[in-house]
């Protein structure tokens, strides 16, 4: 198991868009604001400690959604492209998590406040991601089915790492996080910020400086660990579906990581442990923030937040100087 170590005073939590919007429900309002709920009472420990916390959030089932809401109304209602679509993912999970996590404070007698900030994160436009499609979203599809939707709405559909076919589109790296600087000033006051959800609103920067949107999924965690590097953040917290990382997944040598440092991480992932659907964007995006100059990473599931802080469960990545 890993060692107990101190909460440092800054921190960046992703929550994966899995981990917000389950497989296993139809995506009401009424069961999304159920799960922010139980998100909030998850977050709520660390939220009512004295320090600067940054949440990033995914978006890849929501979005997914959106876009065959619109594939179902284009005869009524014309579409919007994926960067707006994108924004739109962004501000409503954003909404139902500030509300809930404001709530969860003021239950407990605490005045913090937490803000969304709508975020654009600047992509390369030459970016090779965009000649191959390999972020997915959406629902999973049985491969007949995929098939069939795919060809009645010009979509690309993937298997994705064994778990179903899924739709997918354009994942380019993200280069700069729109205005961080205000994102800074707000945790230094104490604000629980929520930004670049979904991974930031894809855009690309033309001369002066002026930016437009580009049909684009950013991965959620490549931008949560760019973000945690320009903040100067120790402290980068996966919160996923998963309680650890593993090796050999769904085989009998199946293996629970505890601990791993960022040599034995990427040896592992040489070997194919980590599939790209899956935890592989995970393991890059370790692997960047502790390149970048963080301290430790931990991959924990959503409801194991505080255990893994104190180093009780979930796996903790280091740089392997540490």
């Amino acid at each position: 198991m890993a060692a107990r170590f101190e909460i440092p005073n800054r921190i960046l939590v992703a929550i994966g868009g899995n981990a917000t919007h389950p497989e296993d429900i139809e995506g009401t309002s009424r069961e999304q604001k159920i799960i922010a709920s139980s998100t909030a009472q998850a977050l709520l420990p660390l939220a009512l400690q004295d320090n600067e916390l940054v949440i990033t959030h995914g978006n890849g089932p929501v979005v997914g959604k959106i876009l065959m809401r619109q594939a179902m109304t284009r005869d009524v209602i014309a579409p919007m492209p994926l960067d707006i679509c994108v924004a739109h993912s962004q501000g409503g999970i954003a909404y139902l998590l500030v509300q809930s996590l404001e709530s969860a404070l003021r239950e407990a007698d605490s005045s913090r406040h937490v803000a969304c900030l709508l975020t654009q994160v600047e992509v390369d436009e030459t970016d090779p991601a965009f000649q191959e499609p390999s972020k997915p979203i959406g629902p999973f599809y049985e491969k007949n089915e995929a098939l069939r939707i795919g060809d009645k709405m010009g979509w690309i559909m993937r298997e994705d790492a064994g778990r179903g076919w899924r739709h997918v589109v354009p994942s380019p790296k993200p280069k700069h996080v729109c205005d961080i600087s205000l994102v800074q000033v707000l945790a230094r006051r104490g604000t629980v910020v929520i930004a670049g959800g979904g991974g930031g609103i894809p855009v690309v920067r033309g001369p002066k400086g002026v930016r437009r949107g580009i049909e684009a999924v950013i991965d959620k965690d490549l931008t949560s660990a760019h973000m945690a590097n320009i903040l100067g953040i120790e402290l980068l917290v996966i919160l996923t579906s998963v309680p650890k990382l593993t090796t050999n997944f769904g085989t009998t040598r199946q293996k629970d990581l505890d601990s791993v440092t960022m040599r034995e991480l990427k040896a592992l992932s040489a070997e194919g442990h980590f599939p790209p659907g899956s935890m592989g964007p995970k393991i890059e995006a370790a692997i960047r923030f502790l390149d970048g100059g963080g301290e430790r990473v931990i991959i924990a599931h959503l409801n194991e937040l505080m255990p893994a802080l104190y180093g009780k469960t979930g796996t903790h990545i280091t740089a392997d100087d540490v």
